[in-house]
């Protein structure tokens, strides 16, 4: 399969398939031919005397400042290099590979007067793996993420740094180690590519990528953790959700139907006394599925955002240049805060239900241990729990809701969207690790359940969690165990995606 950058439409599925190299994406007639119109727009409106913002004047506050065609190129480096402030820690590799790729798209529709040169260099440093090095601080999220972008492309002019390894090396150095000489910007170039909101987007898709696990091994983990506790399947029969449709309950509901089918010890204790089990396990699909609904309204959001233009100005036409707010990054910070809440609160609910499990109800010992007082069994881990969940909440402040002006006042409100998706990244993170936490305290109270067995889904991760973290039959170190499951978490181990029909 080929992707065709500026013609096809990407998806979450195949941004990720191009980022791992396993579609190949290039440029077709209809995108060069794209690029070069738009091009020649802007070389047109370059030479007249008419003032253009972005072509022919000065940025932010100095847009009624006219340069000299004899300044152009000049001007478009110190663009770079001024607007290159970014502090902090790198970004991941990963991270920065998918804003070169999500910048390539942008480009190759025709709005921003790039050569194709310049796009053709961009691909050349995707091809080789030549990733480079942006801090992670520095973004308001409007013009875009200036500052990001700065760092993204300052290679381009023999500026900056590549990922080399787990290290960097500078970008001149590594363009001669490649044959390649820096280029030199042209009219409209350094602004084409330092507005956009890459950055922001780069953050939202991997926290997607991240988040569709998460929500389907979280119904795992609640799932495993009812059977622990010899819960209720009744919360989840299909006619409570028919009649509150919000689409993620009803998937959640039906997820956990499938996940206890031909359970025997679900079977072993339908009847009991019992007639209402806590919220945080009869009020999973409500919770869970509230989850889903945010993740499925970003992934909305993102995907629309990946096919659209965020450069100021587009070219119109030889004559026209459209100044605009499109690299405005509000569309995607307030739902990438949504988001950090609906991710946060999987950790929250995740939480309810180990403190629950160690309680000592319906036939569980107390601490998850038959030994008590000699040994702590599982007390202590879900201290660690209660303190990442307390963690993503101080997270959850919505960056978005603030506005620090800008530019002399010419940039007065800005979306912060950077720091919006950095920390849903944060608390996804975070959540990684609540869940497998709880995913050794349900396979534990689930060994107090046998010789019932419970529906295969279950046993299968069962069986994986037991190929790595034995039975607490008596105190032990705890951390290794801990280590095994986050990264059994963070490998994607566990079986989590199945029919529901």
């Amino acid at each position: 399969m080929v992707f065709h950058y500026g013609i096809d439409r990407l998806d979450l599925d195949t941004v990720q398939a191009i980022a791992e190299g396993r579609i190949q994406a290039q440029l077709n007639a209809e995108a060069i031919a794209k690029i070069n119109h738009s091009r020649s727009c802007v070389d047109q409106m370059a030479a007249s005397d008419k003032a253009i913002y972005g072509i022919n004047t000065g940025f932010g506050p100095l847009c009624d400042t006219q340069i000299s065609p004899a300044e152009t190129a000049l001007l478009q480096k110190n663009l770079l290099i001024t607007h290159a402030v970014g502090v902090g820690e790198p970004i991941a590799k990963a991270i920065s590979k998918l804003m070169l790729i999500t910048k390539v798209h942008a480009l190759s529709q025709g709005y921003s007067g790039v050569r194709l040169e310049v796009v053709e260099r961009m691909l050349k440093f995707i091809e080789l793996d030549l990733i480079p090095v942006v801090p992670e601080q520095g973004s308001v999220g409007a013009s875009g993420d200036l500052a990001p972008l700065s760092h993204l492309f300052l290679p381009l002019i023999g500026e900056g740094e590549f990922w080399q390894g787990k290290e960097s090396i500078h970008a001149a150095e590594a363009l001669r180690q490649h044959g390649l000489e820096p280029l030199e910007l042209q009219a409209k170039e350094g602004l084409g590519l330092i507005n956009g909101t890459q950055f922001i987007l780069s953050h939202g898709i991997t926290a997607l990528l991240k988040m569709r696990y998460l929500l389907d091994l979280a119904d795992v983990v609640g799932a495993m953790s009812i059977e622990g506790m010899q819960g209720s399947g009744s919360p989840f029969r299909p006619e409570l959700h028919q009649i509150r449709p919000f689409a993620g309950t009803i998937e959640v509901a039906a997820r956990m139907r499938r996940l206890f089918k031909d359970s025997e010890n679900m079977a072993s204790h339908f009847g009991c006394a019992r007639v209402q089990d806590p919220y945080s396990l009869r009020c999973i699909p409500q919770v869970h599925g509230a989850s889903r609904n945010a993740y499925y309204h970003l992934k909305e959001l993102v995907e629309i955002e990946m096919n659209s233009v965020t450069d100021n100005p587009i070219v119109i036409s030889a004559e026209e240049a459209l100044s605009g707010g499109g690299f405005h990054g509000q569309p995607l910070a307030m739902a990438l805060d949504y988001t950090s809440i609906a991710a946060a609160e999987l950790g929250n609910i995740s939480d309810r239900r180990c403190y629950l499990l160690l309680e000592g109800l319906h036939g569980l010992p107390r601490l998850l241990t038959k030994a008590g007082g000699l040994n702590s069994g599982l007390m202590i881990p879900q201290y660690t729990t209660a303190a990442l969940v307390t963690e993503n909440k101080s997270l959850c402040f919505p960056p978005s809701a603030d506005s620090v002006p800008t530019s002399m006042g010419q940039e007065d409100h800005v979306s912060m969207g950077s720091i919006s998706g950095r920390k849903l990244n944060q608390i996804l993170g975070n959540l990684e690790k609540i869940l497998a936490i709880e995913l050794m305290y349900a396979a534990q109270a689930i060994e107090f359940r046998r010789p019932h067995t419970c529906s295969d889904l279950i046993e299968e991760n069962h069986a994986i969690i037991r190929a790595k973290v034995a039975k607490l039959e008596e105190d032990r170190l705890l951390k290794p165990d801990i280590d095994a499951m986050i990264q059994l978490v963070r490998n994607q181990a566990f079986h989590v995606a199945f029919a529901v029909n």
